[in-house]
């Protein structure tokens, strides 16, 4: 089976892209099956099943989406298999963009849109720079002048990931988002594959539900800034 990671900030157009390509797919006689990983709620399972792909929501609730997402994949690719489907995308919610769920040998989805600012693609960090494909949507809403600018700059951050230009509402360009996704490599098992990148580190006193503020109630992974000082990463 084939296996696509889909990322991208929130309300971006993941979900309107990815139900479209994957009907495009259909049409070819490739068959898909969608997990969207989510944190507190989730009606994107309404539009997929719309679109009469098989489909599966989880939701991480107070666990980081993308944490949670790597804890489970092996269960979300047994279930699509589960299903006869030639090809599992597995969609995440877009949050800190410091996560990259992207996996090596497996077809690695970013999506971001022209609304976001001429820095972002600079700022969305390892999903972006380490994916396959990058789709930029919501173009139609600036400038050809615009649209080649954030082009660039996205080519600046990830030399080699192919650039498509992809309308969620009308569906323009997820035949060819489709035909790409149509070449991922097959993939009997995710088990002892390796992410793209490490997740962010994120132990400390407020993953343990600590509500009060001071550092006397921090442990564990803390990095305390300095303020007034150069900014390093």
């Amino acid at each position: 089976m084939r296996l696509v990671t889909v990322a991208g900030p929130p309300s971006c157009g993941k979900t309107s892209i990815v139900s479209k390509a994957c009907a495009a797919l259909r049409e070819t006689g490739a068959t898909s099956a969608v997990v969207k990983f989510d944190c507190l709620q989730s009606r994107d399972d309404e539009l997929y099943a719309a679109a009469g792909i098989p489909v599966s929501v989880a939701l991480s609730g107070g666990l980081c989406p993308d944490h949670f997402f790597a804890t489970n994949l092996e269960e979300a690719f047994a279930w699509a298999q589960g299903t006869g489907a030639d090809c599992c995308v597995i969609e995440t919610a877009g949050l800190c963009n410091r996560c990259a769920p992207h996996l090596r040998g497996a077809l690695a989805l970013c999506v971001i849109d022209n609304l976001m600012g001429i820095d972002a693609p600079e700022k969305i960090g390892p999903m972006l720079r380490l994916a396959d494909v990058v789709a930029v949507t919501k173009g139609d809403l600036v400038s050809q002048a615009e649209r080649e600018v954030y082009r660039y700059r996205i080519g600046q951050m990830n030399k080699r990931a192919v650039i498509r230009h992809v309308n969620g509402l009308t569906g323009q360009g997820c035949r060819d988002l489709a035909a790409i996704m149509a070449m991922a490599p097959d993939i009997d098992t995710v088990t002892e594959m390796k992410l793209r990148f490490a997740m962010p580190a994120a132990v400390c006193s407020y993953c343990l539900s600590e509500m009060r503020i001071g550092g006397r109630y921090q442990k564990g992974n803390v990095k305390k800034a300095e303020f007034g000082a150069k900014n390093e990463n």
